[in-house]
C-alpha cells in the first residue's frame, strides 16, 4: 500500500471511515450509527459508544478494503465543530461530548 490515507469523521449521527489514495480515490469506507443521549441535563455520547463506533466502522472500513491494512501515509481526524472531551488530573471525564485527541491511543494501538 502506497500513499494512502486513513480518515475519521465523528459526525453526531455517524463515525465514518475511509481509506483513500494519493490522488484522493476512496479505497474503502465503513460507517457505525449513532445517538447521542441527555445525560444529567447534557446531550452527550459516552466513551464507550466512541470505542465502539471507531472499532465498527475501522473494521468495516477493513472489510470493503478486503486485505489486510499495515501501512499508512497519514491520519486524519474531525469531530462535530461543537464538542471535545477534557479530562482531570485523574482521567475522569470533565465534558459531555467528543473531540479527537484521545484517538491518539487508538492510533497507537492499532498501527
Amino acid at each position: 500500500m502506497k500513499n494512502n490515507v486513513l480518515g475519521i469523521e465523528f459526525g453526531s449521527t455517524r463515525i465514518k471511515a475511509v481509506l483513500i489514495n494519493e490522488r484522493a480515490e476512496v479505497l474503502a469506507s465503513g460507517s457505525h450509527e449513532w445517538e447521542n443521549k441527555l445525560e444529567n441535563g447534557y446531550w452527550t455520547y459516552s466513551l464507550d459508544a466512541v470505542w465502539t463506533g471507531i472499532q465498527d466502522a475501522y473494521s468495516k472500513l477493513c472489510k470493503d478494503y478486503n486485505e489486510p491494512i499495515y501501512n499508512l501515509d497519514g491520519i486524519g481526524i474531525s469531530a462535530m465543530m461543537h464538542g471535545y472531551l477534557a479530562f482531570d488530573k485523574n482521567d475522569n471525564l470533565l465534558t459531555v461530548v467528543i473531540f479527537i485527541l484521545f484517538l491518539l491511543n487508538f492510533v497507537i494501538q492499532t498501527f
